[in-house]
């Protein structure tokens, strides 16, 4: 959920800093108070268009920062670590977007620099707004497809993963069949390459770990002179007369003459003595070394083209030896398929069919499935629709599928196919009556979309990853039951979500949870806005003058703590429902 939200220069919001919570979180105001500016703000710190119009003036730049506490499988985090990012440990999330005045952007998430692109992916993850002018989740097909499919998630998960595995393996194959049959003359070209390139990596005769070797060779012929004249320096210290070996006997022979005496001497003479003859076998190795070093300056040119050739098939294959010798077991099975061509494209035409028409049996029984799911969630969201004062409505999930040449054939038709299925998913709606059903992109009208939108939230309540949904004026150009309905519906979805609303109805405040005032001030001809959150006293107070108009009464402050009370009941019954 959103936790804190902070907010400078940004409009006519000097510097802003507001705590929210989970639930129903009501912000209301008079018109011209700023209550889009907040929607504004919360837009932008999630990835939406910014322009340097949202900068207060005389400012050079706005801060917005959005602080998140999520539960720990929220799907977000997978877009954080896909993105190169830590998962932070205690699942708060801060993004952080600043709007300078040359109209450039500088975006953060928990304190790391991201795009804008970036930015945007996470952001729709944790909040949806709905309002006069964001409808693209709810107008967007592919998401409308998912709403569907997390309906009916239990009943078709285990048909559509048998489908996208088999669709996984239709790809691969498809792939596999281009490859195959692409022009013989590219074809022809890529074999001559291979050939080429398998042939002068077997020419070189590689072997692992040559090229260490090699370099301890070079090593060892370039600084021949200062290893011998080390090797026989260390040698000379330890055996000469009087040398360390000397010295050490001496010690080792004086220990021996006492060590009977005290358990500790014996145990250090027995450690001197291991180490004199460890010594003594280090300096006749070191003498041995002397007498075979043959160090032959010839040598070295033959080490150099060695690795120069090495160097050469390292920068074509394989940063090691070990990755060109891999590569080159890849292309000699690839030689292989290119030479037998025409019998590995028979034998996988044929098995690509048998795929295709298995994959064509899954799909058109995830297609039932979703059918039979799209009638019974078309017809619920039509009743919860009506609910909220849209009566004549009338809506349906269509399914169809569109024709492609390159598509699968069912019923003697091609047709496309992805991921997904076959299926063509669009939301249709005839809002009056006499009217034919469109698309909603074609007839709904921004507040005939937060509606819709709040309908299928009342059912999807508990399957939507996103955790903050905004409403703005959902309740317009409604009132009396309709107006009630609303509010219920939003305190519903919001025992699962936290819902945060702008409205003008007493009805719909008077359900919330929370309640921020949002109002605008003139001091000093400084023009602001600030946000208070209210209080029990303030809340009946705003209430009432969203009852009355600007005159505030005793009977509209009494009516208005009647709502109030009113609200608390009929939560109290709506938990005891869910429970």
């Amino acid at each position: 959920m959103l936790l804190e939200l902070f907010i400078r220069n940004f409009a006519i919001i000097d510097e802003l800093k507001i705590g929210f919570d989970k639930g129903l979180n009501i912000l209301t105001g008079e018109t011209g108070a700023g209550k889009s500016i907040i929607i504004d703000a919360i837009q932008l710190v999630t990835g939406g268009r910014g322009s340097t119009d949202y900068i207060r003036y005389e400012e050079n730049k706005a801060e917005i920062e959005a602080l998140f506490d999520l539960d720990p499988r929220h799907p977000v985090f997978g877009i954080i670590e896909s993105l190169g990012m830590e998962v932070p440990e205690d699942h708060f999330l801060l993004l952080k977007r600043e709007i300078l005045k040359n109209g450039k952007s500088i975006c953060r998430v928990n304190g790391h620099l991201v795009t804008l692109s970036m930015l945007k992916e996470i952001g729709e993850w944790l909040i949806q707004i709905h309002g006069q002018h964001q409808h693209q989740h709810l107008l967007d097909e592919e998401k409308q497809l998912e709403m569907l499919d997390a309906y009916g998630q239990i009943a078709i998960q285990s048909s559509k993963q048998e489908f996208q595995s088999l669709y996984q393996r239709y790809q691969s194959m498809l792939k596999e069949v281009k490859h195959l049959t692409d022009g013989e003359k590219e074809l022809t070209q890529r074999l001559d390459l291979l050939k080429y390139q398998i042939n002068e990596i077997a020419q070189a005769n590689l072997k692992l770990g040559e090229d260490e070797e090699l370099v301890n060779q070079r090593n060892q012929i370039r600084h021949a002179e200062k290893i011998i004249k080390g090797l026989t320096d260390s040698s000379r210290i330890l055996s000469q007369e009087n040398g360390v070996i000397d010295l050490l006997s001496y010690v080792t022979s004086v220990l021996d003459s006492i060590s009977s005496y005290d358990s500790k001497i014996a145990e250090i003479h027995e450690q001197l003595q291991s180490f004199y003859y460890q010594i003594e076998d280090y300096s006749m190795e070191m003498n041995r070394m002397i007498q075979q070093y043959d160090f032959n300056p010839s040598q070295i040119e033959h080490i150099e083209e060695r690795l120069s050739t090495i160097h050469h098939l390292k920068r074509k294959y394989g940063d090691t030896v070990e990755a060109i010798l891999e590569y080159a077991a890849i292309i000699e099975d690839e030689i292989e398929l290119l030479e037998h061509r025409d019998h590995h494209l028979q034998k996988l035409q044929s098995d690509l069919e048998e795929i295709e028409q298995d994959l064509v049996v899954e799909a058109l029984e995830l297609s039932k499935l979703r059918q039979e799911l799209a009638k019974i969630l078309s017809d619920q969201i039509e009743k919860e629709l009506k609910d909220l004062q849209m009566k004549d409505v009338q809506f349906k999930i269509e399914i169809t599928y569109q024709e492609n040449d390159h598509g699968i054939q069912v019923n003697g038709k091609h047709y496309s196919v992805s991921a997904n299925g076959l299926d063509k998913i669009q939301f249709l709606i005839a809002p009056n009556p006499g009217e034919p059903l469109k698309p909603l992109n074609k007839i709904a009208s921004g507040g005939e979309l937060s509606r819709i939108m709040l309908a299928i939230q009342t059912i999807l309540s508990h399957q939507d990853a996103i955790s903050t949904f905004v409403f703005d004026e959902i309740d317009t150009g409604v009132s009396g039951r309709a107006a009630q309905s609303i509010a219920e519906k939003l305190s519903l979805v919001s025992r699962n979500k936290q819902i945060f609303v702008i409205t003008h109805l007493p009805q719909v405040a008077a359900m919330g949870d929370h309640h921020y005032l949002i109002q605008k001030k003139v001091m000093k001809d400084h023009t602001f806005t600030e946000i208070l959150r209210l209080n029990e006293t303030e809340r009946v107070k705003e209430i009432a003058r969203m009852l009355g108009g600007m005159e505030i009464t005793e009977t509209s402050k009494k009516h208005a703590k009647e709502m109030i009370d009113q609200a608390k009941e009929h939560k109290t019954m709506l938990i005891r429902n869910i429970l």
